[in-house]
């Protein structure tokens, strides 16, 4: 691979990359600024909504930034990504994942489709996720109200061996956004899977599952688990707290920082669910502090 195939990684090391999805430059910072804290890989991702909201090209920059600041720890991922040639333009703009999500399609085209992506990325060395088996709920990752169940081994060992991926997404009963009731995840047909195929297993919809669901999944072969709505949640709230007191205070800053603070501490709790704490592949900076750069601006001393 052109990149280090992270999941690979993981899944000899037993255990899980988180996959936190951002749609801003808090977001973004959050998870950088955590995984460097932790020295622990993750995927940072964007849907297809917040690439369209904010341009690939500065999601791609995103991207390379986080990389080169956390010393190649932080990969930026294109998540749910239903377009060919957007994952085409993606790996071409410097993306180190992609996902080509066709679980909404009858297998045969969704194997067709993915192989085409997963060729045209592994030409350029960039690893390519697909789906088996759709996703419920409703969030920027996705939306599906009726999920398909009857996705089987034999669904997945197709899709692995037929198109070239470097990672399988299965439906097993997971949802997008917070579970609405106790999930029932089918964590017999995920073991199944996995004793059958070597590539790394992602469970989406983490947002709302039970520390010792998602570490019963990781120890029956996943080795990417996706977070998204449990950060937004997190930002959203600090976002209303700090506004509902500072009424007059209209410096975006003075709600950013602290939002971004609090979603650092839902990317923390998640990186050590998932056990990736400490399983930097080299170690990254400490941080980025910066406050010390804008010294400069002010005089030299910091500025909050």
């Amino acid at each position: 691979m052109g990149y280090k195939d992270i999941l690979r990684y993981a899944q000899e090391e037993k255990f899980a990359v988180p996959a936190f999805n951002y749609t801003d430059i808090w977001e973004f910072l959050a998870i950088l600024e955590a995984a460097a804290e932790l020295r622990a890989p993750v995927l940072a991702a964007t849907a297809p909504v917040t690439v369209d909201a904010m341009g690939l090209d500065f999601c791609a920059a995103f991207g390379k930034l986080g990389y080169e600041h956390t010393k190649g720890n932080l990969y930026n991922h294109l998540d749910h990504c239903t377009s060919v040639d957007c994952c085409m333009a993606a790996v071409d703009a410097g993306y180190h994942s992609i996902m080509f999500d066709g679980s909404a399609l009858p297998l045969e085209e969704n194997i067709a489709k993915s192989k085409l992506v997963a060729d045209y990325a592994r030409a350029r060395g960039v690893l390519v996720e697909a789906e088996v088996g759709q996703i419920l709920g409703r969030s920027d990752e996705g939306s599906c109200d009726k999920a398909v169940y009857s996705v089987t081994q034999d669904d997945c060992i197709r899709m692995a061996t037929e198109t070239g991926i470097t990672s399988l997404a299965i439906g097993i009963g997971n949802r997008h956004g917070f579970y609405d009731k106790k999930p029932n995840l089918n964590i017999a047909l995920l073991a199944d899977v996995h004793r059958e195929l070597p590539i790394p297993l992602v469970l989406h919809g983490s947002s709302g599952l039970e520390d010792a669901v998602v570490k019963e999944c990781i120890r029956n072969g996943i080795s990417k688990v996706n977070v998204g709505t449990a950060l937004h949640y997190a930002y959203k709230q600090k976002v209303a707290e700090v506004i509902d007191v500072e009424k007059k205070n209209y410096a975006v800053t003075s709600f950013a920082v602290p939002a971004k603070e609090a979603i650092k501490d839902v990317v923390r709790t998640w990186i050590r669910v998932c056990g990736a704490e400490g399983k930097a592949l080299s170690a990254p900076r400490c941080g980025i502090d910066h406050r010390r750069k804008l010294s400069y601006f002010y005089g030299g001393t910091n500025y909050e």
